[in-house]
């Protein structure tokens, strides 16, 4: 079966940060309901996470270099264009949060300003480099642009570093921006806010902050991909501009 048989006509999500965690979830919760998944990371694809298709639709892009990412939006456009396949989604799943060199939060007096500009490059930077990239695509397929915030954009958090929570704040204020300018054009835009997911990037001492959660437990990656599924489907066709807390009730 050819290439261009295989996508053509099938809904497809381009997705950052796919490697691990919350992007490896969703990649499993889209292909499982027949997407075709491209994936974008720093890393070239592993056979780790494996899925249909996931070789070939693998972008290996540095987000914290703006030049890298321009080159990696021309290689989906081209790709897409190349076998006819329509863009009905982008997740802007990808996050950097840098730790000093004992593994501690870095916070507003410490953090050097050449990190500041790497994060506010990965976190902010390249999710409305990537929905304008793509505007076109999306427009064509009435798509929709979920932003993956953080619970530590609107609260002061015990391990994400400062410049990581005020690149999340910022982008929790974009997607308000981005659904009010993309709307118009059929394309939805809204974020989710994920709080102690269980995955391999956990802080030690998480275990005191589940105490506190309402639901007493740690959230799983499938439950954030589920969330992110919802908002890129028919279920949310009228939701556009909001946040989605997916924290157990950590923030109330």
């Amino acid at each position: 079966m050819s290439t261009e048989t295989t996508h053509a006509g099938r809904r497809t999500l381009v997705l950052t940060g796919a490697s691990r965690g919350i992007g490896h979830a969703t990649v499993k919760r889209f292909s499982a309901a027949g997407w075709r998944v491209i994936t974008c990371s720093r890393q070239p694809f592993s056979d780790k996470c494996p899925w249909p298709m996931g070789p070939e639709d693998h972008i290996q892009v540095d987000l914290s270099d703006p030049e890298n990412l321009g080159s990696a939006i021309a290689e989906m456009r081209r790709r897409l264009e190349s076998d006819g396949s329509r863009l009905d989604a982008l997740v802007n799943n990808a996050g950097i949060s840098p730790k000093d060199e004992r593994g501690q939060r870095l916070d507003s007096i410490l953090t050097p300003m050449h990190l500041w500009r790497t994060v506010f490059q990965v976190n902010f930077f390249a999710p409305i480099m990537l929905g304008r990239g793509l505007f076109a695509e999306l427009k064509k397929a009435g798509g929709s642009i979920v932003n993956v915030t953080s619970i530590a954009g609107a609260r002061v958090h015990p391990f994400a570093g400062s410049a990581y929570a005020t690149s999340k704040a910022a982008l929790s204020s974009l997607t308000r921006e981005m659904a009010a300018d993309f709307g118009p054009h059929g394309i939805r835009v809204n974020a989710i806010a994920p709080g102690e997911i269980d995955t391999s990037i956990l802080s030690p001492g998480t275990e005191k902050i589940v105490e506190t959660i309402p639901l007493r437990r740690l959230g799983q990656p499938s439950e954030v991909a589920e969330t992110i599924y919802y908002l890129c489907t028919q279920g949310s066709s009228y939701v556009t501009g909001s946040e989605i807390h997916v924290n157990g009730g950590q923030h109330v």
